[in-house]
């Protein structure tokens, strides 16, 4: 496959392959679990797929199946079950070496609006997952962090052992998780590896929606011709990190020696884009694709629970994972680009008919 060669080293492609055994991806449905399943299909292992498919698409399935081929796919198992059932978990946990675990409700307005249902799958469902996973014996447990766990911590660049507090229930969600994962270590000897995630974009990212991602959001606003909305100035700044690291992370997480389990990693690539100068990137890569996009963003009130500042040290998943990004922003926005404009102006047609 050829996104493998270009989103993953050799040596990693080639550490995976000698893998014996069978990988879980909760969320598979998802933008970053069904990128997972695609990879580690296109490597020859065997997956489990779980998703209630409350934020994620069966058309994501069917993409990753189109793209791997018959003889991938049947390597597949998918279980249509929900985090916050125990049973769910256990089924998906058995006979399982690896846990990918990226199942979660995320955005941040979504868990102001509603932090029940945030809690619901975020605390209690991580949970559950901790308890079939350590049950079932598995090899190796890694979980999807998120940045929004520094809070109102100020130092920039954000190094994984300096935390602030959280600053919306999301983000109270995910410190949770973190220390859960501490606690199943010291309690049960059961290690597990969170990955902070950086504001995540590429292809499968759903650009719909109260609580789409900026990326996507506004590529499909600048497609309809619609006016573009900045929150605040347009100066808060986002480590801004291509799906194909993501990936890359959890792929050496999950095979990471012993003594490098039991901690968190920045997953990002160490460079601070503001709003305004995404909004000028993403104009001018439309640009080179043909698409002309001609109006100025219009600005609002800040957003509760915003962070003002994200910028990460990837030091630490460099030197103990041997992580190295290979999307930059404006590479993985070349990238990605192809896919968004022929999704989203899909979803435009629609829209429109």
């Amino acid at each position: 496959m050829a996104t493998l060669d270009a989103w993953l080293p050799r040596q990693v492609q080639a550490r995976v392959r000698e893998q014996d055994g069978t990988w879980l991806v909760t969320g598979a449905a998802g933008f970053i679990g069904s990128n997972l399943v695609e990879a580690l299909l296109g490597l020859g292992q065997q997956v489990v797929g779980l998703d209630n498919f409350a934020t994620g698409y069966q058309r994501n399935l069917d993409e990753v199946e189109r793209l791997v081929g018959a003889e991938a796919w049947s390597r597949f198992r998918f279980i249509r079950g929900d985090i916050r059932q125990l049973e769910d978990c256990r089924e998906a946990c058995a006979g399982v070496r690896h846990v990918l675990h990226q199942a979660a409700l995320g955005s941040v307005p979504r868990s102001i609006e509603d932090p029940l249902a945030t809690h619901g799958a975020n605390a209690t469902g991580f949970l559950h997952m901790l308890v079939a996973a350590r049950d079932a014996g598995v090899g190796s447990f890694t979980y999807a962090a998120s940045s929004s766990t520094y809070g109102d911590e100020p130092s920039l660049p954000k190094v994984e052992d300096v935390i602030g507090r959280p600053l919306s229930p999301y983000a109270a969600t995910k410190l949770f998780d973190e220390l859960y994962a501490e606690v199943f270590a010291r309690c049960y000897g059961f290690s597990a590896i969170g990955l902070r995630y950086f504001n995540v974009f590429g292809r499968r990212q759903d650009s719909h929606g109260a609580y789409a991602a900026v990326i996507p959001q506004w590529i499909a606003t600048m497609i309809c011709e619609e006016e573009v909305y900045i929150n605040g100035d347009g100066e808060t700044t986002r480590d801004f990190c291509h799906v194909a690291n993501a990936v890359q992370a959890n792929l050496l997480a999950a095979l990471a020696a012993d003594e490098h389990r039991d901690r968190v990693y920045n997953v990002a690539v160490g460079q601070r884009t503001s709003l305004n100068q995404l909004f000028d990137g993403l104009v001018a890569q439309l640009a080179s694709e043909g698409v002309r996009y001609g109006r100025r963003p219009v600005y609002r009130d800040f957003r509760a629970g915003d962070v003002r500042h994200s910028l990460a040290d990837i030091g630490r998943a460099g030197t103990r994972l041997g992580y190295a990004p290979t999307h930059t922003l404006s590479e993985g926005l070349r990238e990605a680009m192809p896919w968004y404009l022929e999704f989203i102006a899909q979803q435009a047609a629609c829209r429109a008919g």
